[in-house]
């Protein structure tokens, strides 16, 4: 059967794979520490009691025809509001679109400012910035990031690609790294941005930023989380913010996201998403509305949401280390926000039990969900190459339990290398 280019060069997402394998274990009856997946078990992680029961008041209310193309205007208003006193950001209701969760919005982002053959300009680990880079048929530039800045691009690292670029785009906290930006780097980056916008001439396309904030709330250990127009106000015109509830309140499968920007570009996103209905439901908007209103129960839950989260994060980070310190070619750094862990398994060229070579971190990873019954995702989904022996663990689908079964599994996986 004959598709279009696009459909036959599209690249499988390679946490679906690992994800099948895991599921083809559990068939088996196998017990598996999934930390692939950057969702929430609701056993472990619920939403927040106000918000469901919010939700199911809107269904009774007959809440279930068409929203608003961009939005029920009530969450429009409130998320202005919710900005304003959340983030000192201050973006009035027309500047405020509201979709079925942030991956929409992200990709309206690319088809309202990117033409194919345009650069856009990201880093390497991302979350799927190549793959929407594809979608939109730009020319995607990914620029490999160090562990000794905790993976996040630096100005330094980000300059030599920026001339002739329509859009860089960046997230903090970052999927899959679960570290962020410092004011100071954020502050370089941002300076960067309109220093380029000013050589460009009249009439041509600016540098756009496109900035994923979806973990902004979940941050740890005192850290602060900072955006561009908070830090150099002037950039207001050039930035695309990408928002939302999935993360922040557990609620991945409520579907209401909102992305904010310049009133023009927002009017243009909004036809693309209404001409492919990715609406988020309305009985949704209207409860996600009133329960941000309730500063007192969105603080509550926030405060108990994150202790369980960090707890999971720092156990997991702590028995990394504990193997480090043992002599196993491990390590981890420091989680700082989102419901990540970066993990370092240096064990390419090791061979298996059965006398399998590992030779890239796929290989590495698939061992370990086979013999220690973990599931992670390697950095090679995230645009680096196999070479690349960094691994994004999440503890939104496993127990505190869990993680704590687990770790004597890895060591012994591990021990078994040769």
């Amino acid at each position: 059967m004959s598709v279009s280019a696009l459909a036959q060069t599209l690249k499988g997402s390679e946490i679906i794979k690992i994800g099948g394998e895991i599921n083809e274990l559990k068939k088996q009856g196998e017990k598996i520490a999934n930390l692939t997946i950057g969702d929430f078990d609701p056993a472990i992680f619920p939403v927040p009691n106000g918000l469901k029961h919010t939700i199911i008041d809107a269904y009774h209310a007959n809440h279930t025809n068409y929203p608003p193309a961009d939005g029920v205007s009530s969450l429009r208003e409130q998320v202005s509001v919710f900005l304003e006193e959340r983030y000192h950001l201050n973006y009035a209701p027309k500047e405020i679109l509201i979709a079925g969760g942030s991956r929409p919005l992200i990709y309206a982002t690319y088809l309202a400012l990117v033409d194919p053959g345009d650069k856009v300009v990201y880093p390497a680990p991302s979350w799927n910035n190549n793959h929407y880079c594809h979608l939109a048929g730009a020319e995607g530039i990914a620029v490999p990031t160090k562990p000794e800045n905790l993976f996040m691009p630096t100005a330094d690292e980000l300059r030599p690609h920026l001339a002739g670029a329509t859009m860089l785009a960046l997230c903090s906290p970052l999927n899959p790294t679960g570290t962020m930006f410092g004011k100071h780097a954020l502050a370089e980056i941002c300076d960067l941005v309109l220093e380029e916008n000013k050589k460009r001439k009249a009439g041509e396309k600016p540098l756009y930023l496109l900035y994923d904030q979806i973990y902004s709330m979940l941050t740890f250990n005192n850290t602060e989380h900072v955006d561009p127009v908070s830090l150099r106000p002037e950039l207001k015109e050039y930035v695309v913010y990408i928002d939302g509830i999935s993360k922040c309140f557990a609620a991945t499968g409520v579907r209401v996201g909102w992305g904010f920007g310049p009133e023009a570009i927002m009017g243009k996103m909004k036809s693309i998403l209404g001409h492919v209905g990715a609406w988020s439901p309305k009985a949704e908007q209207i409860a996600t509305a009133q329960f941000l209103k309730d500063t007192v129960a969105v603080n509550t839950y926030l405060h108990a949401f994150k202790i369980q989260i960090q707890k999971s994060l720092d156990t997991l980070y702590q028995g990394i280390k504990q193997l480090k310190s043992e002599g196993f070619s491990v390590d981890a750094i420091e989680p700082m926000g989102a419901i990540y862990l970066t993990v370092q398994l240096e064990y390419a060229g090791k061979t298996t039990p059965d006398g399998t070579v590992l030779k890239t971190s796929a290989d590495i990873n698939f061992y370990l969900i086979k013999e220690a019954k973990i599931g992670l995702v390697p950095f090679s989904a995230f645009g680096n190459g196999t070479d690349v022996n960094w691994f994004r663990a999440s503890v939104g689908a496993c127990s505190l339990a869990d993680i704590e079964e687990m770790l004597p599994r890895l060591k012994s996986a591990l021990q078994k290398l040769r």
